[in-house]
């Protein structure tokens, strides 16, 4: 569960703020751990957008993550680890009408702020998700990034990858991520599509291959749904993350 979201008089992160006057503003939401090889391209992406607001939290990292950071100019919060508390840790702390929760791993496309203001021009719409693109020009890999955003379009259940995003009174109604340490994305998901419409837009964020490269596309594609499977099935995301491993 979270705590409270109301706004704070926050010092912003002034070297990516920008925002047009009176829109619906969002905060950018974005939890670390030891990605100094990819914060780099995510931050220099989102400085491109002129974000309102960014938040980046850190769980822990031992490597140069921070140090790449400071050079953009943001602060980092530190929080324990574990993506779904520093997401909710994140929420906390960001003052915008709309919640965005980025990987570090994932570019935004250039539109993307204005296609989550327009889909939220609709008062149905809860939330939404990207389609996903792998930074990867393999076909295969292709043909990954097509059928996970296709899966996510017929279910309406996003992932992590897809940037998740949603109004900041309906994260604080469904009581933020559930503390879990694997699937917080989909249980998520799950929640807010019981909640109202949610927005599956076609713009592309670009993720990162990485897990694809490493494990091989197959063993990964395997691997992705039988824990998804399992998860559905029942079994705990406590048993299920000792076989997901992460992948930076």
């Amino acid at each position: 569960m979270i705590g409270d979201l109301t706004p704070r008089n926050l010092n912003r992160n002034r070297n990516l703020v920008g925002g047009e006057g009176g829109a619906m503003r969002i905060s950018v939401i974005i939890p670390v751990l030891n990605e100094e090889k990819s914060i780099a391209a995510t931050l220099l992406a989102l400085q491109r957008l002129k974000p309102d607001e960014v938040i980046i939290v850190d769980g822990g990292s031992s490597d140069r993550t921070r140090e790449v950071c400071q050079k953009f100019g943001v602060e980092l919060y530190p929080s324990s680890c574990g993506r779904a508390r520093q997401m909710n840790f994140g929420a906390q702390h960001g003052t915008g009408d709309v919640l965005l929760f980025l990987h570090a791993d994932t570019r935004l496309p250039p539109s993307a702020f204005d296609d989550i203001r327009s889909a939220l021009q609709d008062q149905r719409v809860v939330g939404g998700r990207f389609d996903l693109q792998l930074d990867d020009a393999r076909p295969m890999l292709r043909l990954v990034g097509f059928m996970i955003s296709l899966r996510s379009r017929i279910s309406k259940v996003g992932t992590g990858d897809q940037a998740i995003f949603v109004r900041r009174e309906i994260f604080a109604e469904l009581g933020g991520y559930p503390d879990i340490p694997l699937m917080e994305d989909v249980a998520f998901s799950r929640a807010l599509k019981r909640r109202g419409a949610v927005a599956c837009l076609r713009s592309r964020v670009v993720t990162s291959a990485r897990r694809w490269e490493r494990e091989g596309i197959w063993s990964t594609i395997w691997k992705m749904w039988m824990l998804k499977s399992l998860y559905l099935a029942g079994i705990s995301p406590v048993r299920l993350k000792r076989y997901y491993g992460d992948t930076r």
